[in-house]
């Protein structure tokens, strides 16, 4: 018996840039009609407050993101965020909406002759399947981590979006908490993303970011950690991390942050918040080599913050 097709909702859908949109459409899981986005100037800029905060429109690339001088030094993590993530090619298209909104990567939804929770399925396929590169976190249904790099980068810096019908949304008003595995946002049918707004930058702030992927280009990675960091006469003054890869959602590591606060910026603490930083965890029987991957990632972002 030829098996039937399993697509998604096959309601209107926006078009931007389209860079996942046109893949989902090309295997068939996505065939319901679009609506073409005609960008209004203040969705395609960069408006800087004059107390420091900046509104980035939605429909900036995410290569835009990574180039500019000023983001880079307010915001060093999320430029770096956006420059590690998937082809120069795919940067110059894709747009920070467009990133915060994709679909699933997990193989099972890509493929539309499998049922799975986001396309009306009744289960998720890959609990019981191939789950290798899914969650460590379980916190719901589905296990498959949510795709989008900018969303951890943006967690870290307690960024807001902006629909056309809400604002002031914070990242886990966007995206849900995990437990909801149907959909990869909560955002209103027909909701559309119009800008993002950075509070200010601490006073002598530093970031980094690091991922640890599967190959050396073009790849979603394992696990991500954009943090942030104030050391001040060699003391962890301010410390933020948050995670993508690991979960059906972007995480903050808020027991290791509470490890380092007000610490010394020295190897020992670093470890411990290293070791930390899993607290919680609920790994696949295929993914607890995340959570090795999770530790040295924060290992390595907190070293170099301190240094």
């Amino acid at each position: 018996m030829t098996p039937a097709i399993m697509t998604t909702a096959q309601g209107p859908e926006f078009r931007a840039a389209g860079t996942d949109l046109s893949e989902r459409r090309r295997s068939g899981v996505s065939t319901g009609p679009l609506i073409d986005i005609a960008a209004q100037p203040d969705m395609t800029s960069m408006l800087w407050g004059a107390d420091g905060t900046l509104r980035i429109g939605a429909f900036t690339t995410i290569a835009t993101i990574a180039s500019d001088g000023r983001i880079a030094a307010a915001y060093p993590g999320l430029a770096a965020s956006a420059e590690g993530l998937a082809t120069p090619q795919i940067r110059h298209l894709a747009t920070l909406g467009g990133n915060l909104a994709q679909r699933s990567r997990c193989w099972y939804y890509r493929n539309p002759q499998i049922a799975c929770l986001k396309k009306g399925g009744s289960d998720c396929p890959a609990r019981g399947g191939n789950h290798l590169y899914g969650v460590a976190f379980d916190l719901g249904p589905c296990v498959a981590p949510h795709p989008s790099t900018m969303a951890a980068a943006l967690l870290a810096y307690d960024a807001t979006i902006i629909t056309y019908q809400r604002s002031g949304l914070s990242i886990p008003d966007v995206l849900g908490d995990g437990s909801n595995g149907a959909a990869d946002n909560v955002l209103l049918p027909g909701e559309m993303i119009r800008s993002v707004e950075l509070p200010a930058a601490r006073q002598g702030e530093r970031a980094d970011y690091k991922r640890a992927i599967s190959r050396s280009h073009a790849e979603w990675p394992l696990v991500e950690v954009c943090a942030r960091a104030v050391v001040t006469n060699g003391a962890f003054q301010f410390v933020r991390l948050t995670a993508g890869g690991i979960a059906p959602v972007p995480l903050r590591l808020q027991a290791a942050e509470a490890a380092v606060q007000g610490q010394p910026a020295n190897a020992l603490n670093i470890q411990v918040a290293a070791k930390l930083a899993t607290s919680g965890a609920k790994p696949l029987p295929m993914t607890g080599y995340k959570l090795d991957l999770l530790e040295g990632v924060v290992r390595d972002v907190l070293e170099r913050l301190a240094a």
